[in-house]
């Protein structure tokens, strides 16, 4: 190929990974919308999961955090004091410090640590597993 051919080549895939990309933001909203129906649904009718198919779909809640934006400085020092710096750069990830929060939660009894306790927010999310039924 040319260098105009591959870099019409690279332009083609390009907008078509913008394309795809586009198309999957649309389809992650109405997974999001058809989750929620559903959850209202198995709420209504009090199920926790059912099979379909060969799939169980079940009610989950896991727990997501986030730092409180007002004592994020406080919070740092208080990972760094606590032997956790390694999770702080100038924010912190979102997947690593939701882990660390759980992992937290579950070696203090379900509960958020009191030093950690004035700079978190915990909130629960419920979602619709789905997984291969046995």
């Amino acid at each position: 190929m040319s260098i105009f051919e591959l870099a019409e080549k690279l332009k083609q895939l390009k907008d078509r990974k913008k394309e795809l990309e586009e198309q999957v933001k649309v389809v992650n909203e109405e997974i999001e919308m058809i989750e929620q129906q559903l959850i209202t649904e198995m709420l209504t009718d009090e199920i926790q999961n059912f099979n379909k198919d060969g799939y169980t779909y079940y009610l989950s809640i896991k727990p997501y955090a986030s730092p409180v934006p007002e004592s994020k400085k406080e919070l740092f020092q208080k990972l760094k004091e606590n032997g956790f710096g390694d999770l702080v750069y100038e924010t912190i990830n979102a997947n690593s410090f939701n882990a660390f929060v759980r992992e937290q939660m579950e070696e203090n009894n379900g509960e958020v640590p009191d030093w950690l306790k004035p700079y978190v927010h915990i909130y629960e999310k419920q979602t619709i597993g789905i997984r291969k039924s046995k």
